[in-house]
């Protein structure tokens, strides 16, 4: 009796030893590691076709496409790398200073789905669970222009030397003031254009409408705010050209999708800079500052820094009336290779006596491995080897609200 009550309860520490030992891979834990599977179809298409295929897509400025997990898949580890190090997407502003709308980053969820992707083998899945693929008309990334403008004809780029700035004049023919929503510039040879800026000619007066340069998104304008184009004025191109060793033609163009309803306001932009820079050779933290003051009340709407190679980092600062002051832009890692422009998600008010002041420092040591010669003396110029220290301000007066009425019909400005 004793040896057969021994024997049963061997048998049942023996039975329960066993379904502890079960491995992970029974039902409930396998039903777990499903879950837990990260794919590109279901997990992170999602994130890239947000993100990423704006810039990753046949034909545009970034090295590959993203579009597809055939796309992708050899690039998995380099994506984990960039996206880790918040390098990718690219995105220069201090998240301590302000928000803005055209924030790049993405969320701290997203960059760990891709990481555990990645670290799971980078595996395809379902492909029925890939998401549409976003659609670009004619790769435009504002969507189908209501008016596109090329230069007037196709500009010969020498294979090599030096190109001054080139200036294109081109009528638009509006019978009406025009408003713009969004404008996008696209160059035609993207291999020797550096940047091209666009400015609103009309009579005397002459304000900046869009801007192109490396890593710059296009201008989308929130609701309620526009740039407008009088009836007669003509759009002016400075176009910068940098010769690559290959003679090529351009031919550059704008496309502008016009607001359906007259704006609130007309924005304007201004250049907060100092052309007085002199940098000496050598010098890793050379320190240049700006100021402009508002003479009425404003609504500061974006924000720009604007240097050369030997940028280092901006600030942008207001002081109000009363003393009291705020950083509202931040960039400790300046990029040249990133033109980014910061549209911020509520505008700052800048009553009449606020001042604005730009804060800059360049490298100009051999450390900096974007510094075209550390042996040199630097000063304000138009080419990349020289400098510039610009804080673009965008902003609306308080004064200026435009009184609503509906704006002529997209079809009608074309």
């Amino acid at each position: 009796m004793k040896r057969a009550f021994l024997i049963s309860t061997s048998i049942i520490f023996f039975i329960a030893f066993c379904i502890a030992a079960l491995p992970s891979g029974s039902a409930d834990g396998a039903k777990k590691n499903e879950e837990a599977a990260v794919t590109f179809s279901h997990d992170v298409a999602p994130i890239l076709f947000k993100n990423c295929v704006e810039c990753h897509r046949p034909g545009e400025i970034a090295p590959m496409s993203l579009l597809s997990y055939k796309d992708a898949r050899p690039w998995a580890r380099s994506i984990k790398e960039q996206v880790v190090a918040r390098d990718m997407p690219p995105w220069h502003a201090d998240p301590q200073h302000s928000e803005f709308l055209n924030d790049r980053r993405l969320s701290q969820k997203e960059v760990e789905t891709i990481a555990a992707w990645v670290d799971q083998g980078a595996k395809e899945g379902d492909p029925k669970d890939m998401p549409p693929a976003p659609t670009f008309p004619d790769g435009w990334n504002i969507g189908k222009p209501d008016a596109i403008f090329y230069l007037p004809e196709e500009f010969p780029v020498p294979a090599e030397g030096t190109v001054d700035y080139k200036y294109f004049s081109v009528p638009t023919n509006f019978k009406e003031d025009r408003w713009v929503q969004a404008a996008e510039i696209r160059p035609g040879e993207r291999s020797v254009v550096h940047h091209v800026i666009v400015f609103i000619q009309g009579g005397s007066q002459q304000k900046l409408l869009a801007g192109y340069a490396p890593g710059e998104q296009p201008a989308i304008i929130p609701e309620g705010l526009g740039r407008k184009i009088p009836a007669g004025s003509k759009l002016v191109f400075q176009v910068h050209y940098t010769p690559n060793g290959k003679a090529v033609k351009d031919r550059s163009y704008i496309g502008l999708v016009f607001a359906k309803e007259t704006p609130k306001y007309d924005i304007m932009t201004r250049p907060v800079m100092n052309t007085r820079l002199v940098i000496p050779p050598g010098d890793a933290n050379y320190e240049v500052r700006s100021s402009y003051t508002f003479t009425e009340d404003a609504q500061i709407r974006s924000l720009m820094p604007h240097m050369h190679y030997r940028g280092k980092d901006f600030e942008i600062r207001i002081t109000y009336p009363d003393g009291t002051s705020k950083i509202i832009l931040s960039v400790p890692r300046y990029d040249f290779n990133w033109q980014s422009y910061y549209l911020l998600k509520e505008p700052v008010a800048a009553p009449k006596g606020t001042r604005v002041d730009c804060l800059a420092h360049f490298d100009n040591s051999a450390k900096n491995k974007y510094n075209p010669d550390p042996t040199k003396e630097v000063r304000w110029g138009d080419q990349t080897w020289e400098e510039m220290m610009i804080g673009w301000i965008s902003y609306t007066l308080d004064k200026d609200e435009v009184k609503h009425k509906e704006a002529t019909p997209a079809s009608q400005n074309k």
